[in-house]
């Protein structure tokens, strides 16, 4: 598996962006560190289409074959 699809892509930068939002929303200085660890790392997977955790899961659960 390569690069994300366009429309996984767009997926990855929204959902990022709407726990940005929720961080911002709750406040920097109340939020626990380890919510930036996904909230950067999915918005980086939207912009460089490359996500290493869906690497990972599809090593582990191979995609059906048709």
């Amino acid at each position: 598996m390569g690069k994300a699809s366009p429309a996984m892509r767009v997926w990855f930068i929204l959902f990022g962006l709407l726990i940005w939002i929720g961080i911002a929303l709750t406040g920097f200085s109340n939020v626990h560190w380890f919510l930036y660890i996904p909230a950067a790392a999915i918005v980086l997977a939207g912009i460089v289409g490359f996500c290493p955790s869906l690497m990972l899961v599809s090593k582990i659960i191979p995609p059906k074959q048709s």
